[in-house]
């Protein structure tokens, strides 16, 4: 007798594990920052053809729907999920939130760009504005010394107020980036993401044009996990889980009463 049920379900736990996986990540993260959700998506493994739809059953005849075996399922692979999270008013001047679609573009160790949704940037002692691990923003940014206020608009303008002078001075503009596919960004830790093959290249603009979203000053984008859709899912996973599993024990009882008996 085949073994060939106890591969299959072996493949079902070896996904749900992978989803669990997938959940328990995003329930860590739902105090992160600008974190996005993921999502396992499944997909089937190769079909074994027995009969193939439309072969001769006889000579008048074909076989209306044929017969075909599955294999298993796999993970086909975790999509990030980019809706946005809940705004979170901070009152700190240099907190930025993206009110819409894009990126801030950060300046990485070895000079790769990162790109994140996280906008809790502080001022360095050189006046630069960087992240909290002490990572430039990109095009940079740097703080007159003696500045007392800093201003953000919605479309990325930075304004100074420096004693002495009655007007604010602008002194820069963070630019919002974005990507054909977004889904293709790769993500490396630390709230960053960096471009790939799949994403397409990187463009920079002004916020609140050409789809990019709206920089919020002050403000901090909290975590789109939903907690209770979270809970369903793991609830969901775990008793698909037990299913493949119980397989697993029935298809090992069929084959102990063939041995046995047969």
């Amino acid at each position: 007798m085949s073994s060939a049920a106890m591969h299959i379900a072996r493949t079902g736990l070896d996904a749900q594990d992978t989803r669990m996986r997938v959940i328990s990540n995003n329930l860590a993260n739902v105090n992160t920052t600008g974190f996005k959700k993921g999502r396992a998506a499944f997909a089937t493994l190769a079909y074994q053809t027995i009969t193939a739809p439309g072969s001769a059953s006889t000579s008048e005849s074909k076989y209306a729907t044929g017969l075909n075996l599955g294999t298993g399922v796999k993970i086909q692979g975790t999509a990030r999920i980019d809706t946005q999270g809940d705004m979170q008013t901070t009152g700190n001047a240099l907190d930025l939130a993206l009110d819409g679609d894009g990126y801030f573009q950060v300046q990485l160790p070895g000079g790769q760009l990162g790109y994140t949704r996280s906008g809790n940037f502080s001022r360095s002692p050189e006046g630069l504005l960087i992240t909290s691990e002490g990572y430039q923003v990109m095009p940079g940014i740097t703080v007159p010394e003696g500045t007392t206020a800093i201003t953000i608009g919605t479309d990325g303008t930075v304004s100074a107020t420096i004693p002495g002078q009655t007007e604010p001075s602008e002194i820069g503009q963070i630019q919002v980036a974005s990507f054909p596919n977004t889904a293709g960004l790769q993500e490396i830790g630390d709230n960053y993401l960096v471009e790939t093959a799949a994403s397409g290249p990187v463009s920079l603009g002004i916020a609140g044009l050409e789809g990019r979203g709206n920089i919020r000053q002050g403000m901090l984008e909290g975590s789109n996990v939903n907690v209770v859709e979270e809970l369903v899912d793991m609830i969901e996973t775990q008793r698909a889980y037990e299913v493949n599993s119980k397989m697993i024990s029935a298809t090992d009882d069929m084959l102990k009463y063939v041995n046995q008996n047969i």
